[in-house]
């Protein structure tokens, strides 16, 4: 199947809003490793659909701040209800890309009394964003946990990019943590051009002193499955990773 789930945003007098969706499927061990929006599986009906079905659920249970309702889809787009996070999720920058909303800044003003305006129940994903999580492991060594100290550091920026991380150059990775260290996000008004800036991001950045899974994230945006879109969450089951010299 593929993993979608839908962003909703509830105030405290009982309304909720949907921002779209969020397709999840690149997992490896059920731990997301690449995240688009809008989906490439997506039709306009099954959006309506599921969002009127993530609004109702939220709204049934009066949910107040933003959460993600998370459902597999069959080959056949029926869809199936799987779990809610209560919380801001690691991907949500994407649905901030394509919507200028700010979900995090938003869920504080739900909580304060905000009323959600009218036309958030209408916005429409503008562009194609996607996110690689940026983990310190070594994809040639069964993404074998590489903790250690970041001797050198670069990280992408300009128009269409966004960095979220806590590293610097010196910064000692600690192996009692979750291995993630970076979020690369990026925009563009394609999805095809979005795949193209996003290669040329991960090129750029540089991280020294340890194993990441950069080099892992530029050939899944290669491969010719992830272009297609024909993607679902046994991918990377089939997906064959070749160390390269220069890694």
């Amino acid at each position: 199947p593929r993993h979608i789930e839908i962003q909703i945003v509830g105030d405290s007098f009982g309304k909720a809003c949907h921002l779209s969706e969020r397709d999840c499927s690149i997992q490896r061990r059920h731990q997301k490793l690449t995240e688009e929006t809008p989906s490439p599986f997506m039709t306009e009906s099954l959006r309506e659909k599921m969002g009127k079905a993530a609004v109702k659920a939220a709204e049934f249970i009066k949910y107040e701040g933003a959460g993600t309702i998370e459902f597999l889809v069959d080959k056949n787009r029926k869809f199936y209800f799987m779990e809610m996070n209560t919380r801001i999720q690691v991907e949500h920058p994407i649905t901030e890309m394509v919507t200028n909303f700010d979900i995090v800044k938003n869920q504080i003003l739900c909580h304060a009394g905000l009323v959600l305006p009218e036309w958030l129940g209408k916005l429409k994903p503008r562009g194609h964003s996607i996110e690689c999580r940026i983990n310190a492991e070594d994809p040639s060594k069964n993404f074998m946990p590489s903790p250690g100290q970041i001797t050198s550091l670069h990280m992408p920026g300009g128009n269409g990019v966004r960095v979220d991380t806590h590293i610097y150059a010196g910064y000692k990775i600690p192996s009692n943590y979750d291995s993630m260290i970076a979020k690369i996000i990026v925009h563009a008004s394609s999805r095809s051009e979005a795949i193209h800036k996003m290669l040329g991001v991960l090129d750029e950045s540089v991280i020294e002193g340890v194993k990441t899974t950069i080099p892992f994230q530029k050939q899944i945006l290669a491969d010719s499955m992830f272009i297609s879109g024909n993607y679902n969450t046994n991918f990377l089951n089939t997906f064959q990773y070749k160390e390269l010299d220069n890694e």
